[in-house]
């Protein structure tokens, strides 16, 4: 089987496409390699993939209507895992124009071919950011998520209302993914670990926003992608059973689903930095903050459904996360 992997010079991306090369797929990744953060780690993770045998590469942007046809055009794809998107929260205040473009028009661009090919399954990334100002904890994907506090935010609540446009009106299969935190190896630099772990090392001082009183539900790679692969292969069908009147907004008459994918153990900011402290072997010099517009204090993920769905467990503790990272780090940077 064909998949195509958006964003796959990214961090979830790349990871994901080297678990569907593991067992066999044969897998077409797509991404633009823009310079939100440091090309040459992009680069690298693309350079791993390449040199194995079931790979091909495109560089596109998904804005790009006419080249995303034509990669269609060569490939008879039939499962999609859609990441590639505009990231960051704190950056979609200072260039709201990238979110509009990347994640409004170019989802809708990726999610059109995928119907006109009639693929089996369109999974795509969503993201915590959508519970937004909520406070009922832990997040549930049956709440309301009306309240986004950031234009990243809204963009990805837009792809899921899109998601399920598609599925009502032309039955496409589609699964929306609520990521929560995700760290590891090969992760993004504009990422808490990635910023931490460069400047203690380099002996500068770290922000720590909201005074270190964060709780983010921090989730290992490895189990962000088991997660995403088990969704990707549990396709989605109409549910005639669904019950409107449940408000249940997750579900629907339609192949639609939407999940968190999150460890289910939130963890305070300082604990986080302490750990890393630790494997480091260095103190941080810390220099409290408030919170920054657009951030939340904390987020806590309800799995029960993907548990339920799919039989999704995360495995990987902080402590065992945060040293593979500080590993890799540490051979990747010499």
């Amino acid at each position: 089987m064909t998949w195509l992997v958006t964003g796959a010079a990214g961090f979830i991306g790349s990871h994901a496409a080297h678990v569907l090369l593991d067992r066999g797929e044969t897998v077409v990744g797509l991404d633009n390699l823009n310079d939100y953060y440091d090309v040459r780690l992009k680069e690298a993770r693309l350079e791993r993939l390449a040199s194995r045998d079931g790979f091909t590469f495109h560089k596109a942007s998904l804005e790009d209507k006419p080249a995303l046809t034509k990669i269609f055009e060569q490939h008879n794809i039939k499962k999609i895992i859609h990441l590639a998107a505009q990231a960051g929260v704190r950056y979609s205040i200072e260039n709201p124009d990238a979110y509009i473009q990347a994640n409004i028009i170019g989802f809708q661009h990726m999610i059109d071919l995928a119907k006109e090919a009639k693929v089996e399954h369109f999974v795509y990334a969503s993201s915590s950011s959508v519970y937004g100002s909520n406070e009922k904890m832990p997040f549930a994907t049956a709440d309301s998520v009306d309240h986004p506090v950031s234009l990243y935010a809204a963009t990805k609540k837009a792809n899921e209302l899109v998601a399920h446009t598609y599925s009502h009106l032309y039955g496409l299969p589609t699964t929306g993914l609520r990521f929560f935190t995700v760290y590891g190896p090969w992760g993004r630099p504009d990422m808490s670990l990635f910023l931490f772990t460069r400047k203690i090392i380099a002996g500068e001082p770290i922000d720590v926003f909201n005074h270190g009183k964060h709780r983010r539900d921090f989730t290992y790679i490895d189990d962000i992608v088991d997660g995403v692969i088990r969704v990707a292969d549990n396709t989605p069908t109409p549910n005639p059973d669904y019950d409107p009147l449940s408000g249940d907004p997750a579900a629907s008459h339609a192949p639609y689903r939407v999940y968190n994918i999150g460890n289910n153990k939130p963890v305070e900011l300082m604990t986080f930095i302490e750990t890393i402290e630790k494997h480091l072997g260095l103190e941080a010099k810390k220099n409290f903050l408030p919170l920054q517009p657009g951030d939340v204090p904390a987020t806590y993920a309800d799995i029960e459904p993907l548990r339920r769905d799919t039989g999704f467990e995360p495995r990987t503790s902080i402590d065992e996360g945060i040293g593979n990272f500080i590993d890799w780090y540490r051979t990747f940077y010499n």
